[in-house]
Parts: C-alpha cells; structure tokens; sequence
C-alpha cells in the first residue's frame, strides 16, 4: 500500500485537471475494474456547477536578491489551489496580502485553494515568511482554465444480490498523505479482498474529487442508489495509527452505524464517538436531505483533530504509515464479512403489491385474527432496506424460523431484492 502511496504522492491533484486523471489511470493498474468516467465543465449539478479545468505549469516567487522562493516543482502545496495567472513585480506589502502561513505551525506550508472565487496565491512556512524582506518580489504563476472534465472513478463489484455497500474517497487534495491519499489506497486494496470472496452482496467504491465530485455523482446516481445502496462509508484519514473515530450517519440508526459501532467496539487502542455535528467529508452530501443515504464514517484520528492535518506535515511514514494502513484495511475487511453474515431485506415494489396474484392472501377474509398471510404482509411492509432479517422477526414476534421461512417463500416470488 506504501508503494502506491509513494506513486500518487507527487501528482497536483484538484478538483480537475491532469493529477486526478493520472491518479485515476495509476489505480487502475492496481485494480482494472476500476472504470475513469467524467463530467464535463459546466454542467450543472443541483445547486452547484462543474469549474473549469485547472492547468499549472510553474509557479514561484523571485525575492529582491533573486532567491527563488515558494516553487510549485518543489512542493505543489506552496500554491493556493485554482491560482490565476500573474506575472508581475510588486512590493512586500502587497505580496504579503496573497501569502498564507499558520503561526501556530512555524514548519508547515498549509494546504489552501480558491476554487469558486478567482484569486492568486502561495502558501509559505510561517518561518520562511518571517525572512521575507522589503524590496520588490517578481510574482510567477503560469497557469490556465480550460473547459474539460471533472474526472471519477468506480468499481462495481456484483453479487447475489443487487442490495449494495458502497464506500466513497476523494481524490483532490495532493502531498497530503493521511488526509487524502490512505482513501484511496486503502479502498484500492479492499477491492481485491472483495473481488476474490464469494458475495451475497454488490460492492461498489467511488474515487471522486470531495463535495463537487460526490455531489456529481450523486446527481446522475440517486435513483439507483436509493433503489440498491443500503449500507455506505465515506473513507479519508485511514493512514495512521494515532486512534480510532467513529462519525454517525445523520440518523445515527442505520445499518451503516449498526455495523460500524459493532466493528468499533472491538477495536484495541484508543477511540472517539463523535457526532453528526462533527461531520465535515462527504457524508454532507450522501446524508443531506432529499438524497438521505445511510453513510457514517469510521476511521483512524480524525480530520481536523491531529496538528499536521492539512499540511504539508501530513506525511508519508511519519503520519501515514503502514501499520496505520493495514489495521485500518483489516478493519474494512471485518466490516464486509459483517454484512456477508446480515440478511436485509428490500421490497422491489412502490406500494404493497397485489399478492393475491401471487397465491399469498386469501380472496376472501371471515377470520380477522393474525395468519400466516398478515406475517408475510408486516413482513414486507418492513422491508425497505434499513433492517435485518434478525430484527424483522422480534418487531413481528414470529419465529426466527418462520421468518426465514417467509424470507425465503418472497426471495422466490421475487418480491424482495
């Protein structure tokens, strides 16, 4: 897992350009059933627009003694993200107004971009910031915007059944190695482990740039994720091996946090609940209203709760390392095999189908008492994908026996998935 993380380190990865589609096309390798689609720039998704491709050719600054100082080649944080371009000499002051440094991290460059306001500028150690001197600075960003695509990737991993679990990484961010690049490798890995298993369920996993890419996503995919996704999983900071943080769905009671708060509670070393108030990936779009998909998060120290985080601290082998990914993989795996072991259910109709067509209700009706007919009926009407066949059975108060009788009586009558 290393070895990939070390090839997708140095990409300049954003909301698009020639990073993301790199990445992509590195991944595939590892897993070629990963499939590259995109969106092309100006599309309009829901409230939001796909930006125009984001082009970098070089970019620095020259000091007054012509020292060469916040290079884009040397590190691509020292940009801010989605920089127009300038080239241009001005004076200190003025300089000083596009150049962003945290004092409280003397050492780090930080990780900031622009993407929706047109701005330029560099991200600087707040060290290197203090060395600056009066005089006049020569500005050089070479950089453009192009209509093109916002690029994603997908694997689908079909079984048994067409009920799916669906896990979900970003891919914009770059040089930041535990905030962003142990999704997308750990989720690399994960779909082998899936790929070589027999599935009761469908497996599916997106690499999609964060926000505008899920919410992409989502606008072309919500009806068939409504109809199939009963489980999902947004995977980011899964690297290291600080502690372990669980994020609830927005219900905080579905199948997704039944199963994670289980694995969660297995887990040696330490560990943190947190809250849907504490959400800041992309469960904000899978759990937002009107799309409302069972997604939570569980992972290792949380985004915003460790001191390199969105730095260019964040490193390979001192923050990201290969314990922290491993366990964490392990972790991933124990979360398939728990839901390999659920039986869940979910009714294919809109309403109660017409079972009288199907030889499982009477057409005529003296004796109102509780039959074999109603059971299959309270059965089915709570089957709609949130519940398993072990909480169906006590909610009805039939057997375990009875119910798997009745599950299996609609398995083949075809009225559950």
């Amino acid at each position: 897992m290393i070895e990939l993380a070390k090839k997708l380190w140095p990409l300049n990865r954003s909301l698009t350009g020639k990073g993301n589609l790199e990445t992509l096309k590195i991944i595939k390798k590892y897993n070629p059933h990963l499939k590259i689609k995109k969106f092309k720039s100006g599309t309009k998704v829901f409230d939001w627009k796909i930006p125009n491709e984001w082009k970098v050719n070089k970019a620095y600054i020259l000091t007054p003694d012509g020292k060469k100082i916040c290079d884009f080649k040397k590190n691509n944080l020292h940009l801010l993200g989605y920089s127009k371009k300038v080239k241009k000499k001005i004076d200190l002051k003025k300089l000083k107004k596009n150049l962003f440094f945290i004092k409280k991290k003397p050492h780090a460059i930080p990780y900031l971009t622009s993407y929706y306001k047109k701005r330029w500028g560099f991200c600087i150690s707040y060290n290197n910031y203090k060395k600056l001197i009066p005089g006049k600075y020569h500005v050089n960003i070479s950089s453009s915007f192009k209509k093109g695509f916002m690029h994603y990737g997908e694997i689908y991993i079909p079984g048994k059944s067409k009920l799916e679990v669906t896990f979900s990484t970003y891919i914009c961010h770059p040089s930041l190695a535990n905030n962003e690049l142990s999704g997308p490798v750990l989720l690399t890995f994960l779909a082998k482990f899936i790929s070589q298993k027999k599935r009761n369920y469908s497996y599916r996993i997106i690499f999609a740039p964060e926000t505008i890419g899920t919410i992409s996503y989502i606008s072309k995919n919500l009806e068939n994720l409504k109809k199939f996704c009963i489980a999902g999983y947004v995977v980011t900071c899964v690297g290291d091996n600080r502690s372990y943080s669980y994020i609830p769905s927005r219900k905080g009671n579905t199948i997704s946090d039944e199963v994670a708060l289980k694995i969660f509670s297995n887990l040696n070393g330490k560990k943190k609940k947190y809250t849907w108030l504490d959400r800041k990936s992309d469960e904000r779009q899978f759990c937002s209203p009107n799309v409302d998909l069972p997604f939570c998060s569980l992972i290792r120290t949380k985004y915003h709760s460790y001191p390199e985080y969105h730095t260019s601290e964040d490193k390979i082998g001192s923050v990201m390392n290969a314990n922290g990914l491993s366990t964490s993989l392990k972790m991933y795996k124990n979360i398939i095999q728990e839901f390999e072991k659920k039986i869940i259910l979910k009714s294919k109709f809109l309403c109660e189908p017409f079972m009288t067509k199907y030889n499982l209700y009477p057409t005529i009706r003296l004796d109102r008492k509780k039959n074999y007919a109603q059971s299959i009926m309270d059965f089915l009407s709570l089957s709609d994908g949130t519940i398993s066949l072990d909480q169906i059975f006590k909610k009805i108060k039939i057997s375990k026996k009875k119910s798997y009788e009745i599950y299996k009586l609609l398995k083949k009558k075809s009225l559950i998935y």
